[in-house]
């Protein structure tokens, strides 16, 4: 008898934005890595897309204008109309910059949660008070089934960037894909700014 008001109770609350959020994260941070297509659309810095291949905390970005790669430790960003790469240590809010899987991490980090559901997904808002944080506020759209996210839209000051996500995947990605390897690049200039 127990079990099944436990159960009722489930089904009448249902999930909590931080359990959604745990679930998203756990798919994302499969240790093979995942693989995504998106559409990235700035107030700022305009429309671009790309792919991106996430395995823990290490990803690589590649668009029409530049790739990027970070091991988790050390970032290098491929400009392609100039031929050069910058290498640096990136600050955690630099990666939240262009890491659009920042959400997986920045949850457990001070931020107020909320959910609401609208057709087929959720959408979970994290917002924050901090003045000093570099994203005040996210909204995370995520199907209720899959809980495989479709749309992630930050705010940095009073611009909001937002990324459509398509054809996520798992699949087995060496370490290798997250570093830049100069072979690859031999002409380009190399420009070390840590």
């Amino acid at each position: 008898m127990l079990s099944i008001l436990m159960l009722i109770g489930q089904l009448s609350f249902g999930q909590s934005a931080k359990d959604i959020l745990e679930k998203v994260a756990a798919k994302l941070t499969n240790k093979s890595g995942v693989t995504a297509s998106f559409k990235m659309e700035s107030e700022k810095m305009g429309t671009t897309t790309g792919t991106i291949a996430v395995k823990g905390k290490k990803f690589q970005a590649s668009t029409p204008q530049a790739i990027t790669w970070f091991d988790g430790k050390t970032q290098w960003t491929y400009l392609k109309s100039n031929d050069e790469v910058n290498v640096s240590t990136p600050t955690p809010q630099q990666l939240q910059a262009i890491n659009p899987y920042t959400f997986i991490y920045i949850y457990k980090q001070g931020y107020a949660l909320s959910k609401t559901e609208k057709g087929d997904n959720y959408h979970v808002t994290l917002k924050t008070n901090d003045k000093k944080r570099q994203i005040q506020e996210m909204v995370v759209v995520c199907n209720k089934k899959s809980l495989v996210p479709s749309v992630i839209r930050m705010k940095r000051g009073n611009a909001w960037t937002t990324f459509t996500i398509s054809k996520l995947k798992t699949t087995s990605i060496p370490d290798s894909k997250f570093r830049f390897n100069p072979k690859d690049y031999p002409h380009a200039e190399v420009i070390d700014l840590r």
